[in-house]
């Protein structure tokens, strides 16, 4: 048979064991019985061992004894445990105020730098702004093309060429709104016996385009009105 290995826990006695007992039981700071110290202990000191020196303490006042139906309770001795000054209480809150304090800023110093952090994030990285940049300047460069011309200085028109095209305006012009009559003529007579509803999916069927509201507006407008005087004086 494999024997039996022996426990690492080193084993203590006399004022070594009643030592680890009551520093135990105080840390702690409530009621156990010896079972529960000597197994809490892991076997550092026998139970019987523990028993004994529970008593002991208790004897000494360092530990109270309490007995609970048949089993026997100890708990350190309030009054020998060291407690706090009034002073040193006051100061210990003083501290917790002012680190308190130092967190609460610190926090906002976190909440600013992660907002801050969050806004660079959103920013066009660099590539981006290369890509940015080389758009813009060829977007420039294309404006510039344009604009050329123009600073060269175009060259001027010669009242000739002025009055040509005032005559060329007002023929096309009348022209145009002979043409118009004789289709709103047409236009009237084929349709005349429609609904219409009809005489609109006609209309749409052959692709007629009538005067948008844009084409009546730039009949009334001032450049249409001066062609219809121009043209009165010619008839004149």
């Amino acid at each position: 048979m494999a024997s039996k290995q022996k426990s690492d826990v080193k084993v203590l006695k006399g004022q070594e064991a009643e030592d680890k007992i009551l520093e135990y039981v105080r840390r702690m700071n409530r009621p156990y019985g010896a079972v529960d110290v000597a197994a809490n202990l892991k076997g550092a000191v026998p139970k019987a061992a523990t028993q004994k020196i529970l008593v002991a303490l208790a004897e000494k006042g360092e530990l109270v004894q309490k007995n609970y139906s048949k089993t026997t309770f100890f708990v350190a001795n309030q009054a020998k445990i060291d407690t706090l000054s009034p002073e040193k209480i006051s100061a210990l809150e003083e501290e917790y105020k002012k680190s308190d304090e130092e967190n609460k800023g610190l926090a906002l110093q976190i909440k600013s730098a992660a907002t801050e952090l969050s806004r660079i994030k959103n920013l066009p990285s660099d590539s981006e702004l290369n890509e940015q940049l080389t758009s813009l300047e060829d977007a420039i460069a294309k404006r510039i093309s344009l604009l050329q011309p123009l600073r060269s200085g175009a060259p001027p028109i010669s009242a000739e060429e002025v009055a040509q095209i005032d005559a060329d305006w007002l023929k096309w012009r009348e022209e145009w709104i002979r043409r118009k009559k004789i289709f709103n003529s047409l236009w009237v007579l084929a349709t005349d016996s429609l609904p219409p509803q009809d005489a609109t999916i006609l209309s749409e069927d052959l692709g007629i385009e009538h005067d948008t509201p844009e084409h009546a507006a730039l009949e009334k407008g001032q450049l249409c009105i001066d062609t219809k005087k121009n043209s009165l004086k010619r008839k004149r």
